[in-house]
Order: structure tokens, then sequence, then C-alpha cells
């Protein structure tokens, strides 16, 4: 292992009031709206669990906590990370435990005020349903040296366990990270003592985790970051290694271990492990040194020198760095060196391809490298292709054996297929033979293919929500026909929790895994198609997945749950009186025809550029980022020479169509009118209301979208929605790129008509506010205020948290006349072709915002089928992922009490 964040969870250290000074100014200040931009950046830097502590002297530490925690709430992009409700008083780690949603993490408890009153803590945390960090802290005092550390986790485990029942996986040791290289010789060995202990821990105390604030490492030299990051990498490179699985730490601010200037990783091992009595003195007579940027200075001059090197590392230079440039001449020279062109293949290219694969595994190298290696392979595959066939015609030989077969697919009625193609590419890049079926695959296809090729693999991909169901759906077919391979599960809206519930009791004659994300993929095929490795893995895959399953089941049970009339009761209750709907400038739609292409490459957001490369960061900070700075100065230069071309060479075109309505809600339902006289209803848009039950103290509004337009008989209202696409001549541009072996330039088209889509998005929704509906003619947002969307009304989207039912998009679609006047249609499963196209809901009142439904329960289930003529088995498939029950439990309890 050679890098800190393999299979570690980075808890952001930054929404904490006594680490943070910013944050601090921010709550003291009340000004919350940019202490969650705090959170929302931390979350983009890698973060998957966000501490939050609100332990200051002059704040109400408990008010700013619920205040806090209650905002993250409604931001999804934040409320997607598990919170760590971090504080020394009780009473604020209960008042947050009441309003986090999902699974928190107290931090923390101890027995330094005595068993009695740890146990009366750990007992309500877990009533809570709370996971818990324990400090390694009893009567005595803090635990300093190994021994105390261990004897103190292992008492705290034993009452946990034995007398609480505490689940075992829910326990998070903290054994005390404390400062060294101080200069006091006590103090030489606490780093030593918090691996040695965090070792025996995993050890001997199952189940449990540890944790710890990595920052207090390295406090004797605060103010010297270069150095503190340098000591926090060493650091947790040694503790992952023996089992710390999380901790307090700013992820985007690690370098990769084996990228630290040598002389410094040396003098940070010394200190940290007490290699030598004079380390604390090396350190600090050196640490100024290093107080710039941590490394020497480059030269910006091209270095040509590797081109006087051997072939074999001239091609391994060429792979690792994405050079096309000379890779024809040097696998010509490396074919004439070699007795057979397969040799070239099987020698000096592949020993590249897997230099490039050790870097990517070590951290060192990103997804948009890996996949510019890729391009390099296969341009030089694609150079000894006609040698390679003209020897079998000759000889009758074979090509040797890939790693492994892998069919991949995204399936029916999905049509992204961005992140798929990223793993297949990686796959690739690693000797395993990739088969690509594409999009909207059947499950059958997938299967008869599979049978077809004798994979060993299956892989499977999905983005929309309807997607979770087919993958149900090919896993069940997968046992029927008695397949036994590997099912691989991936994509935006796959889950580990969905695949261990969901999918993985679908298939048990084989072995389903999720996948997080392409970096994981080779490791995972590796285990599976290993003899020695496949037992043990799947052994532990099967047990991870039982536990995962318990849990979710124990969740579901201590959820609070409100009747929907109840929360019908509570609904948004706008001033209707007070307050006049603005009236559109028209009634019906427009179309808008191959719009400029240069008008939206300024209204870009590229953050979710980089994140569809795996670069975790937010744009423009993450091009100067330590970690992954250069990785994306170049994805970005490459886009941008991309984008021009797009838009210089018209290579995709743009159309909208947009469309305004009167309209008022009838219960939780919008009827849509044709005319201003209101006499012909066009359509009804059906709304799902949030049935989240709220603790006493915590009254909010149990939204709808329906509650944001006035209801019949108070006054005339409105609603607006579009289609737009970017995508028209994305899938010919693609396939020209891969018909060219060139992987890279497919991928890369691909995000950026995304980008672009969503850019016209945001365009046509400030042209709707400034012109067509007008009710914000004056609005001066800039880009980066409407990329924040801070700007009045909202635009939500069918399948997404607002109103998760795809099917509503039939309506707006229906409406719009979409597919004949701009070439955008729906795929059964209600995904829009071509894959780059946005569609939504326009709405204007004032105090619309953005929210999530929710889980909804079967009362509100059965009333939507009502409203929709649906059987309650159609509204369940279509809000599977919302249900807050479990209908094939239900349907066999009622069964067995017939």
């Amino acid at each position: 292992m050679t890098t800190p964040v393999a299979s570690f969870i980075n808890i952001g250290e930054r929404t904490n009031v006594t680490g943070s000074a910013k944050f601090r100014k921010l709550i003291t200040n009340g000004d919350y709206t940019a202490a969650l931009d705090v959170a929302r950046e931390q979350v983009e830097n890698g973060a998957q669990v966000l501490d939050v502590n609100m332990d200051e002297g002059l704040l109400d530490s408990e008010k700013a906590m619920v205040t806090f925690l209650n905002l993250m709430a409604a931001e999804p992009d934040i409320a997607r990370v598990p919170v760590m409700v971090d504080s020394s008083k009780w009473e604020v780690i209960e008042a947050g435990l009441k309003c986090v949603q999902g699974k928190a993490i107290v931090n923390s408890i101890s027995m330094k005020e005595g068993e009695e009153k740890f146990i009366e803590q750990a007992r309500k945390v877990r009533r809570y349903g709370a996971a818990v960090v324990v400090m390694a802290f009893d009567e005595v005092g803090q635990a300093d040296t190994f021994k105390r550390k261990i004897e103190i986790c292992e008492r705290a485990y034993r009452i946990l366990v034995d007398q609480v029942g505490f689940p075992p996986e829910d326990i998070i040791f903290d054994p005390n990270v404390f400062a060294v290289a101080t200069g006091i010789e006590e103090h030489n060995n606490y780093g030593v003592d918090f691996i040695e202990a965090t070792k025996w821990i995993r050890q001997n105390l199952p189940h449990a985790h540890v944790s710890g604030g990595v920052s207090n490492l390295s406090f004797a030299f605060r103010g010297n970051e270069p150095v503190r990051a340098a000591m926090h990498s060493v650091f947790l490179f040694h503790a992952i290694k023996v089992g710390m699985d999380m901790g307090i730490v700013n992820a985007g601010a690690l370098p990769v271990y084996d990228e630290i200037d040598p002389e410094l990783r040396e003098l940070c091992e010394d200190v940290i492990l007490n290699r030598r009595p004079d380390s604390t003195e090396r350190m600090v007579d050196a640490a100024a040194r290093f107080k710039g940027d941590g490394v020497a200075q480059q030269d910006n001059k091209k270095d040509m020198s590797w081109r006087e090197k051997p072939v074999g590392e001239r091609l391994t230079h060429s792979l690792v760095h994405g050079i096309t440039e000379f890779i024809e001449q040097d696998t010509e020279e490396a074919r004439q060196q070699a007795v057979r062109p397969l040799h070239v293949i099987e020698g000096p290219l592949m020993d590249g391809m897997n230099h490039v694969g050790d870097l990517f595994g070590a951290g060192k190298m990103f997804l948009p490298q890996v996949v510019k290696s890729a391009r390099v392979m296969k341009q030089a595959v694609a150079y000894l292709q006609p040698f390679l066939e003209q020897e079998k015609r000759d000889m009758g030989l074979v090509d040797k054996p890939a790693a492994g077969k892998i069919l991949m697919a995204t399936v029916k009625g999905d049509v992204h297929d961005i992140g798929k193609n990223i793993v297949g590419v990686v796959l690739q890049c690693n000797n395993y033979e990739v088969i690509d079926l594409g999009v909207m695959v059947p499950a059958q296809r997938i299967l008869d293919e599979a049978r077809k090729h004798q994979v060993d693999i299956i892989g499977l991909s999905g983005l929309i929500t309807p997607s979770l169901d087919e993958m149900v759906h090919v896993a069940s077919e997968m046992e029927r026909e008695g397949f036994t391979v590997p099912l691989l599960i991936g994509g935006a809206t796959t889950s580990r929790v969905h695949t261990a519930v969901k999918i993985h009791p679908n298939y048990t004659k084989g072995q389903t895994v999720y996948v997080l994300d392409a970096s994981r993929a080779v490791g995972v095929a590796s285990a599976l198609l290993s003899e020695d490795q496949k037992g043990g893995y799947i052994a532990d895959i099967r047990t991870e997945y039982a536990k995962i399953a318990e849990a979710h089941l124990r969740g579901e049970q201590a959820k609070l749950r409100m009747p929907l009339a109840d929360a019908r009761a509570n609904r948004l209750k706008l001033d209707w009186e007070g307050y006049v709907p603005p009236k559109p400038g028209f009634i019906g739609t427009r179309v808008f025809e191959d719009y400029d292409l240069a008008d939206l490459v300024s209204a870009i957001d590229w953050t979710p550029f980089f994140q569809t490369w795996e670069l975790k960061g937010r744009y423009p900070a993450i091009l100067d980022d330590d970690k992954y700075g250069e990785a994306a100065r170049n994805l970005f230069k490459d886009a941008q020479v991309m984008l021009q071309r797009i838009v210089g060479e018209k290579w995709l075109t743009a159309k909208a169509v947009v469309g305004l309505w009167p309209a008022n809600t009838v219960g939780d339902d919008i009827v849509l009118y044709g005319d201003e006289a209101r006499s012909q209803e066009v359509g009804r848009l059906h709304t799902l209301r949030q049935q989240i039950a709220r603790r006493e103290g915590r009254e909010r509004a149990h939204i709808a979208l329906a509650d944001y337009i006035a209801p019949v008989g108070t006054k005339p209202d409105w609603i607006g929605g579009f289609v737009v696409t970017a995508g028209i001549g994305e899938e010919a541009l693609a396939k020209r790129f891969e018909a060219a072996k060139d992987d890279y330039s497919s991928i890369l088209a691909k995000a950026l008509a995304d980008r672009l889509a969503e850019a016209f998005a945001e365009r046509m929704h400030q042209i709707v506010r400034k012109q067509l509906w007008a009710y914000a003619p004056d609005e001066t947002a800039s880009n980066e205020e409407l990329i924040l969307e801070q700007y009045r009304g909202i635009r939500p989207a069918p399948g997404y948290p607002a109103q998760p039912d795809h099917t509503e998009k039939d309506t707006l679609f229906r409406l719009l006349d979409a597919e004949r006047a701009i070439g955008v249609k729906l795929t059964e499963s209600r995904a829009m072709w071509p894959g780059s196209s946005v569609s939504g809901l326009y709405f204007a009142h004032p105090d619309s915002a953005y929210f999530g439904v929710g889980k909804v329960e079967r009362d509100q289930v059965e009333d939507y089928a009502r409203r929709k003529g649906w059987t309650v088995e159609e509204a369940e498939r279509w809000l599977a992922p919302v249900l807050n029950y479990d209908p094939a439990i239900l349907r066999s309890l009622s069964e067995a009490a017939e």
C-alpha cells in the first residue's frame, strides 16, 4: 500500500469551530450559508463523513448544532455523507442526534467519569441507532502509552458488547493521537504507541474500528503546512497498514506518500517511528527548507532526455505520460528487435501498462492519465495488428489468453455509460478482455451474450433509479438460469446497501459485488478470478453484506413514521393572500433550434466534470490541488482544446423546448390548463409529500412540490417545464473516436456534452426568469451565482429528490411534444435519449426551494397509485428507492396471515 487514502474513511475536519478559525467566525457571525459552503467543499474534496463541532465559549452550542445540522439536511450534495456529531457536552450531542437523518456517529464518549455514566450514554447512543467514537480515556486520564491504550479499549469493548449489547461494528476507538517531535523525550514514542495499539485493537477486538485526529500529530510544526501534511501522510501510511480505517483529516491536503520529497519523508519516518535519538533535532533543523512548496522547484523546460533511453523504457514513458507522438516509431523499433510481434505486446508494452497499473493503484496516477495510457496502448496494438494477423495466417498461432473475460452493459432503459466506459478502459489496461454491450441492454441479451462468450464476470451499470430494479431483475434471471459467475454492480444510483439488501439475495448461486469506482474494479476482478483469493474474498463479502442487511433492517424498524393525513395537515402554508403570482408573457411552448454552443461554454459548472474522472475537488481550486492538481490541469487543457472544436466545427447541436401553462393545485396534484380561462385541463402532475416524523421542538412543514403553486379557488398561478439537449451528434462523435482507438477522446466528448447540457438547462432557466416568464427581469446574477443557484425559483426534475417518480416525465414530454420538437425521447425506464439531456419543471414562487421527499409510507403509495390510476404494485415499482417498507415482506406476512 503506497497511498494513505485507499480504503480509508476521511472525516472532514473543517466544520469544527475548535479546529477551523474560518468556520468559527462564520458560525459566530450567524453566516450559516457560508458555513454550509465549508461543508460542501469538504465533501467535494473527498470527505466521507463530516465532523460537526460547535464547542465555543461564546456560542449557544446546542442551538448552533441544531441549526447547522437542519440546514445541512436540506442540501442533498452535503446530506449524502454521514454526520459525526462532535462535542464534549452530552446535551449538545443528544440535540444533534435528534435532528440527524440516517445513521450518525457520536464523537465521543469515554470512561473518564466512570463506568455508570459511560454505560448510560452508550445506551442512549444505541437507542438513537448511531455509531460511537470511544476515547481511550478513563478515570485516571488519557491513555498515552501502548499498554494504557489497549487496557482501556479492551475494558470499554467488553462493557459495550457484553453489558450494553452495542453492535461491535458500530464501535470506533480513538486511541489518542498525540504530538511528536516536541522536544520532550516522553513524547517520542507517541506515534509508535498509536500504531501498535491500532494493530492490537484490530486483531483482538473483533469488528471494531480505529480512528484518530491526525492533525494533533504535527502540532509542533504548526505554521509549516508542507511538513505537517507530509507527517500526516507518513503517519497514515503506517497506521492504515495495521488497521486504522478512518480519521479526522483534510483529505485534499494529503500528499501521496511516494511523492513526498525523499529527504522530508525520511525525516518524518524517523520522527513518527522513533527510529533515532536525534530525529526531532534533525526535523527541526530541516523543516524551514520545506516551508514553501515542500518540494524543489521544477524546471518548466520540456525534458526530452527520455528519448535517449532504450526502446522499452521509451514505450513505458509514453504509456505513463500518455504520449502518442512517438508510439508507432518506438513500437516498430521494438518489433524489429523482437522475435515475434506478439512479444512486443507481452514484453515492453505490457511492462509499461503494468507500471501504469501499479501507479494507479498506489494513487500516483489518476483516471484521466490512465485513460490516456490506454489510448497509447491501443494505438500501439493497432499498429502491430497487421503483423499479428499475418503471423497467425503463416503459422496458425493464437494470442496469449487475457487475465479474464468481462461482459459489461448499461441495463435496459438506461442510456448513461461514461462511468462504465472508464471502468472498461481500466480493466483493459490490466489485460482483461472486455465485451461492452453498450446501453439499454435487456436482461436476456446480457445472459445470452455471457453464455456465448463464456465470460468470467458480468458487470452492470446504471445511473437512473429504475435501473436499480432492472439490476435486481437481471440478478434474479441469472439465478433462475443457473449462472454462477460473479456479478459486479456500479453506477451513480447504486450503493453497497442496495446491493447487499436487494440484489445479493436474488443471486445466491454466484456472488454479487458492489464496485464503488473504477479504481476498485481491477482489485475486485482479480480477487474474484484468483483461485487463491476467491474463497476468502467471497466469504468476507457475504459476511459484510449480511451485516449491512441486518443493520439496514434495524435502521428501517427504528425510523419514525407519520401518517399521510398528518403530513398533509402540516403542509407548507404560504401566504397566498399577500402574494400575486407573476403571469408569463405567453402560454404554450417555444422551441430553440441550434442554440449557440459558444454561449453555453461560459455557463459550464466544471466541478462535476472533474468528478466524472474521479478527481475530487471544487473548480477552480482543484487545478492547484496538491494531490490532483497536475492531472486536473492536463485534463482541463484537453477539455478546452476539444471544446473549441465542438463549438467551432459544430460537432454537437443544442436544442430546447420550454412551456408555460396556467396551473393550480388540487390536494397534492398540480393541474395544468390549456387557456387562461382554465376551462380545459391539459395535464396533471402528481407530487409526493414528505412523511418523516419530526421530534418535538423540531417541527417543520412536510413539503410537496404542489405547495409552491396556488390552490384552486385562491389565485391564478402558472408553472413551466423544459427539455434541453446538447447531445445531438454525441453518439456519432463518440463512435468516431472509438473507431480510432481513442477511448480517452470518446469519454472526454461525452463528459463535455453532459456539461453543455447542464449549462444549457441553467441558461434556459435564466432566459425564462428574465424574458419568457419575466418574473425577474432585472436579475444580474454572475455565472458563479448561477452555479450556486442564487436566484428566485427552482427547476426540479422528475426522478430527483423532490419528485422521485421518473414517470412524471411522461406528462412533461407530452405537453412539450419534446420528441417531435427537438428529437429527445424517453426509454421505457424514462431515461432521456440522447443521454446529454436535461428536463424539469419551473416554479417561480420566491419561497420555492429544493428539498428531498425522503422515504414514503404505504398509505401514501396507495394514495399515489389511486391518483395515477396504477395498481399499488406499479407504484411500488416506480417508487422503490423511497419506500419506507419492503413490499415483499408485507406480501409474505399477508399471505401467512391468510
